[in-house]
């Protein structure tokens, strides 16, 4: 090679399963996003609380966005694919195709969502075994982790699903088995949902104690026996029938898979931001806390020797940032909280109009509203008289209660529009202060937070960026890059396709400007 002849470009692909849409992201060696495409997935919602989708019309999906955005593009440059998706559960049977998680005996709704909570009963008998597993979630289990839906589907859908069931898989391990055809599972994944142990493996007598024991039999086949770090290349790569799927290349390097808060948390939490003048510079890595924001928020806060905070999530050994551990604090809605209470509103269909007439969202009309009436007052003063508790989906952290019911009150007769925004600006407070309420027990167990680095829906919008700086008293750092989860997802496939040494050393080059709100 001449010595002003370049190398070719390299180029990865990050496919984002969120709760409402498909993502995926063309990213280079840099950590640029070149090309984005999106593509919205069904739901079901056949009664209160029961959340179901498609495997088969959520990789359809995934089909259709890598298309779109490796248009144009040599192939042969796509070096790695990394998916990262919701922690849904996805059920096969032992040919690997749908089985019904209703009583409708629907097989194409095949998976139970994440935020679904009809496993009430079961997390509730799991939860007084005061099993030793634990104290690794909290102390207290979540309803929305894998063990008690597992335990609803051998209790009530025993003969159309369970006993047909060859495999239960995290949703991002099911599609990384759809790309390769490897059974293997993440680490973060088994680990952060499962129960599963980075140092000692599965527990046999948590599954016996829960009347789980079948999982345990074949050295645990249907939920995995195989696990690999997250960016760990899978198998020989892309299979040819899914290279045809997704407009790829045979072979291309496919990597172990991250639950999608966890992609958000990996693509911002270790962001080189030398030479922007914040705060957070020469700070350590464990001093910062990753909020990704959109349906629902997640706290990712790592620490080099395991930390046991009371409702909140872990310690979980190398599930995000190979040889930290893990915390992961959480509020079961936020983005859907705040649609929730908008849309609900008598004056919503006013603001709809108000908004087009503007061509503008209906979040940035509030926000300018909310301005507009603030007078010489912060804006946060409007809700002197009116407050959110903001737990309409129970409280995951840290009180871990998910009976909790959410509130309102400052309440008058009037229902105008300055009524909504006052109502939407509560709601984001009340969201804000929960993430203080998260922070604070965190360093109550021995986290030391100073920056919090905002990614995912939410982090776009800047009174939600503003109220979080406000409530928590601490600086916020935004990325450049908007689409931290897709960049994560991206790392991913970069490290397995070894391009990289690591995850961290492809976490470096992903530094952009930042900025301290």
């Amino acid at each position: 090679m001449s010595g002003g002849e370049q190398k070719p470009e390299r180029y990865y692909v990050g496919v984002d399963v969120g709760t409402g849409s498909v993502r995926a992201a063309l990213v280079d060696q840099s950590g640029v996003l070149l090309a984005f495409a999106d593509q919205p997935i069904k739901k079901w919602e056949p009664q209160f609380n029961y959340h179901e989708q498609s495997s088969e019309d959520i990789w359809a999906a995934c089909c259709v966005v890598t298309k779109k955005v490796v248009q144009g593009i040599d192939l042969n440059q796509i070096r790695g694919l990394g998916f990262d998706a919701t922690c849904s559960l996805v059920i096969l049977d032992k040919r690997f195709c749908p089985l019904p998680v209703n009583h409708e005996e629907d097989s194409h709704r095949n998976v139970i969502m994440w935020l679904d909570h009809r496993a009430v009963s079961q997390v509730n008998r799991i939860n007084e075994t005061k099993h030793s597993v634990l104290q690794y979630v909290g102390g207290v289990m979540s309803v929305e982790m894998q063990a008690p839906k597992l335990l609803w589907l051998k209790e009530n859908l025993r003969e159309i699903c369970w006993d047909k069931a060859g495999h239960f898989f995290d949703l991002p391990d099911f599609l990384s088995w759809k790309a390769t055809g490897v059974t293997a599972r993440s680490l973060c994944s088994l680990v952060c949902k499962w129960t599963y142990s980075a140092e000692r493996g599965w527990d046999d007598s948590f599954w016996k104690m829960i009347g789980l024991e079948d999982i345990v039999a074949d050295n645990y086949r249907k939920i995995g026996n195989q696990v690999l770090p997250p960016g760990a290349s899978l198998g020989n790569g892309l299979t040819p029938e899914a290279a045809r799927d997704l407009g790829l290349l045979p072979g291309i390097a496919v990597a172990a898979s991250l639950i999608d808060a966890h992609a958000g948390g990996l693509g911002v939490i270790g962001a080189d931001v030398k030479g922007h003048g914040l705060v957070c510079e020469g700070q350590p890595v464990t001093s910062r806390l990753a909020v990704i924001c959109g349906t629902s928020s997640c706290h990712m806060g790592i620490s080099k020797d395991p930390i046991f905070v009371p409702g909140v999530w872990g310690p979980y050994f190398s599930a995000m940032v190979p040889g930290f551990w893990l915390n992961e604090g959480g509020q079961s809605v936020t983005g859907k909280l705040i649609d929730h209470m908008v849309e609900g509103h008598a004056a919503f269909p006013e603001l709809q109009v108000k908004a087009t007439a503007r061509c503008q969202s209906v979040y940035a009309y509030l926000n300018s509203h909310l301005d507009l009436i603030k007078k010489a007052q912060p804006v946060g003063f409007l809700t002197v008289d009116l407050h959110v508790w903001p737990d309409f989906h129970g409280n995951r952290s840290p009180l871990a209660d998910l009976t909790l019911k959410g509130m309102v009150t400052g309440l008058k007769l009037s229902q105008d529009l300055d009524d909504l925004a006052i109502l939407y600006l509560a709601t984001v407070q009340a969201i804000a202060l929960g993430t203080r309420f998260i922070i604070e027990a965190m360093e109550a167990a021995g986290h030391s937070i100073s920056t919090l680095f905002l990614c995912g829906g939410l982090s776009k919008n800047p009174l939600f960026v503003q109220m979080h700086a406000d409530i928590t008293g601490m600086p916020v750092v935004l990325s450049q890059e908007v689409e931290s989860v897709l960049v994560g997802a991206a790392i991913l496939g970069a490290c397995a396709s070894g391009d990289f040494a690591s995850v961290q050393h492809r976490q470096l080059k992903d530094s952009k400007k930042y900025k301290d709100k």
